[in-house]
């Protein structure tokens, strides 16, 4: 901005200005929510440009311009029921005795990992395992929509475009990391991984857990409970501290899902694996 106030004439000077004025107005323009899947296609042309003016990489844009409308997303989107549910029918739901059950065993499978992650960043096994269950079943499902397309087209619709943005970009990061590629499945509204990420988290709390130079969150069960012991930490997580309701920690399942029966849930499922 600096350089518009160098000598010259004012309407140099004008014509300067209003260029920086209205240049964002432009990119805004170019890329239109909408309702639909009819503007989609016309959304993701205007997006592309955007994006290249963010320095987003010809690889991240032909990913991008290869994403379809995600109908499934949608649907998804519109039709979230389970955080309705009382804490047992929740609990019920979401398996809560098995995901303990087989939760010991993995506790005690992988005691090593689970030590190293409780001595970095302070968290037990336990509530990451309650959300490692709770989320994929232990891996075992993580989704089979686009990621890319999920979160794009929630970028798109207009219900909450500014939040799924942020997400977009995130993503066209991750790919021009080499930590996410084009073609990876997910959840439907385009979380990642065995603990399900949404990217803009994979970017800030993502950890190689296994130290092989890149953040896997779907094949790496070391790189998805680390992130996911980081993020908790990051979002106020004391060591030593309770996780119960009312205690200390508590405030950290709560950033992990807005949901009461789910920080709850978290909490009840995590104390009974710790024991």
């Amino acid at each position: 901005m600096a350089r518009l106030f160098r000598k010259g004439s004012m309407s140099t000077f004008c014509a300067a200005a209003l260029a920086v004025v209205f240049a964002p107005v432009a990119a805004a323009q170019a890329a239109q929510c909408g309702n639909t899947a009819a503007g989609y296609p016309a959304w993701v042309q205007g997006f592309k440009q955007e994006a290249a003016a963010q320095g987003i990489s010809s690889k991240a844009l032909n990913a991008l311009g290869g994403t379809q409308y995600a109908t499934k997303t949608i649907y998804a989107d519109r039709n979230q029921k389970s955080f309705k549910l009382s804490l047992d029918d929740f609990m019920r739901k979401r398996g809560a005795e098995t995901i303990i059950k087989r939760g010991k065993g993995l506790k005690q499978q992988n005691a090593a990992l689970f030590a190293s992650i409780e001595k970095r960043y302070g968290v037990p096994a336990g509530p990451l395992i309650a959300i490692w269950g709770m989320e994929t079943g232990f891996g075992a499902f993580m989704g089979n929509q686009n990621t890319l397309s999920a979160v794009a087209t929630l970028a798109y619709d207009c219900r909450r475009s500014d939040y799924f943005t942020n997400q977009l970009y995130a993503a066209l990061k991750l790919i021009d990391k080499g930590d996410l590629a084009p073609s990876a499945v997910g959840a439907a509204h385009g979380e990642i991984g065995q603990t399900q990420f949404l990217p803009a988290n994979v970017l800030k709390y993502g950890v190689d857990g296994d130290g092989n130079g890149h953040i896997d969150m779907a094949r790496s069960k070391a790189d998805a409970l680390a992130s996911t012991a980081n993020f908790l930490r990051g979002h106020g997580w004391q060591p030593g501290a309770g996780y119960q309701q009312g205690d200390a920690n508590f405030v950290a399942l709560q950033g992990w899902n807005d949901a009461g029966v789910y920080q709850k849930a978290i909490a009840i499922i995590g104390s009974k694996i710790d024991g």
